[in-house]
């Protein structure tokens, strides 16, 4: 009896600190979602395939996908912009509720002649953007997006980050994909993100 109550001090002591310490770390502990938010997305200027300025302010009050690549590249690109106009052709009229961008990282070859060229083969509503060298590297640091040129016989080709980011209407990340996932996964991320804007 005596040890008993000998233990029950500092056993009280100790649930009451460890209780302490627990809620301070909850209190100051970051939200998931708040730190995604963050780290991921923020404001631009750009140049659209029709050669007119284009700012990240364009795109507010309307959920987003935005894509980093290259009019050049052999598979990933092309395959993404194919589902991402599969995608629109399924959502029916709510495709219209969302907008769908696709960033260069080659803005050395790819002007907005060559953008618009490209673009021409996905659906229409797909905004193509291009820029400065110095442009696309500051978009390219805020999505988080890894890009570098790499050497071939032929001259160069890009290797870049191949998600594709979606951002809800204030332009916060909601969440990503990519053209691996099946297609019911990626239209169902699609929906969603309209549903909740």
């Amino acid at each position: 009896m005596i040890l008993k109550r000998s233990l029950l001090l500092p056993l009280s002591v100790f649930l009451v600190a460890l209780l302490t310490l627990l809620g301070t770390l909850l209190f100051l502990w970051p939200d998931e979602k708040q730190a995604s938010v963050a780290a991921i997305g923020g404001p631009f200027r750009l140049t659209n395939q029709e050669g007119k300025p284009f700012s990240s302010d364009a795109l507010k009050g309307k959920p987003f996908a935005i894509f980093f690549g290259f009019t050049h590249c052999p598979d990933v690109c092309p395959t993404t912009l194919y589902d991402l106009t599969q995608d629109m052709t399924a959502l029916g009229p709510d495709a219209d509720k969302l907008n769908v961008i696709f960033v260069t990282v080659d803005p050395t070859r790819d002007d907005p002649a060559l953008m618009k060229d490209y673009l021409s083969s996905f659906d229409p509503r797909i905004i193509g953007l291009t820029g400065t060298e110095d442009e696309i590297a500051a978009v390219a640091k805020a999505y988080r997006v890894f890009y570098r040129k790499v050497p071939t016989d032929s001259g160069y080709t890009m290797d870049h980050t191949a998600t594709i980011f979606l951002m809800d209407r204030k332009g916060q990340f909601s969440g990503g994909s990519n053209f691996q996932e099946p297609a019911e996964t990626r239209l169902g991320k699609l929906k969603r993100l309209i549903k909740e804007g």
